[in-house]
């Protein structure tokens, strides 16, 4: 496998990462405002790849900054950039409606974790939101449930009402079971709501399959989220980067 430079362009922020083989290394998360700093990371781990021959990738759910990272990108490297989607495609079945287009990130995420975990998975993905999607014993993707995410959520409560204040989402403190004070009691009602949200659909999914599937957590808050969830077989981070290699491997067993 020739070096990849692989890049998830998100709805707020962007994953830059490389790899050698099936090592992932320098993963660099930037935030949209700033394509000149999504270019410039990425130029900078491209130098990585030496005298070996490289690809880049950009998978995307936010394609005005995909288009815009392409265009400086391919000045810049002087080498062709493939899209996911339109160049490459993600190697996973699905059992949708029709005319179902699911984000990128969510079949990405989806088939890097089966590729993982060789089973039926259940993949959550806590980011911008929160995805937490089915795959089955095959391989085959059945989608899920979309909600807003942790930083979202404190947000929109901020936004809508006149007394909450603006807040970064943390993790609340396990010494106390009560939120004492304003910013407490937010930071733990997002918390347990997105915690007890996905034992739900967990518990759904489960059901509906008539088995236990494992669990995989990614997004950039699923340490925060699952770290010591008993819920969470793995939290696997940038499993959509991961799942950008996958689909570049079975895009060259195609060829």
């Amino acid at each position: 496998m020739p070096f990849l430079l692989a890049i998830s362009v998100g709805n707020t922020r962007t994953a830059v990462g490389h790899f050698h083989g099936d090592e992932l290394h320098v993963v660099q998360h930037l935030a949209n405002g700033d394509v000149g700093a999504i270019v410039a990371a990425a130029c900078e781990q491209w130098e990585h790849k030496g005298d070996e021959d490289g690809e880049v990738v950009i998978a995307s759910v936010n394609d005005p900054v995909a288009t815009a990272v392409e265009a400086k990108l391919a000045g810049e490297l002087h080498t062709d950039v493939w899209r996911v989607g339109r160049d490459i495609e993600v190697p996973i079945g699905r059992c949708l409606d029709d005319g179902a287009t699911p984000g990128q990130d969510r079949l990405l995420a989806a088939a890097a974790a089966f590729a993982m975990m060789k089973q039926a998975v259940i993949v959550i993905d806590a980011g911008t939101a929160i995805t937490v999607d089915f795959v089955d014993g095959e391989g085959v993707f059945h989608g899920g449930a979309i909600a807003p995410g942790a930083q979202m959520q404190l947000d929109a409560m901020h936004a809508r009402t006149a007394q909450l204040p603006q807040l970064r989402f943390a993790r609340p403190s396990d010494d106390e079971a009560f939120g004492r004070n304003t910013e407490a009691a937010m930071q733990l009602g997002v918390f347990e709501g997105i915690r007890g949200l996905t034992q739900a659909l967990v518990e759904r999914y489960a059901s509906s399959y008539r088995a236990f599937p494992l669990v995989v957590a990614t997004g950039g808050d699923a340490e925060t989220l699952y770290s010591d969830s008993e819920l969470v077989t793995r939290v696997a981070p940038d499993l959509v980067l991961r799942g950008i290699l996958v689909a570049v491997r079975a895009a060259a067993e195609t060829e």
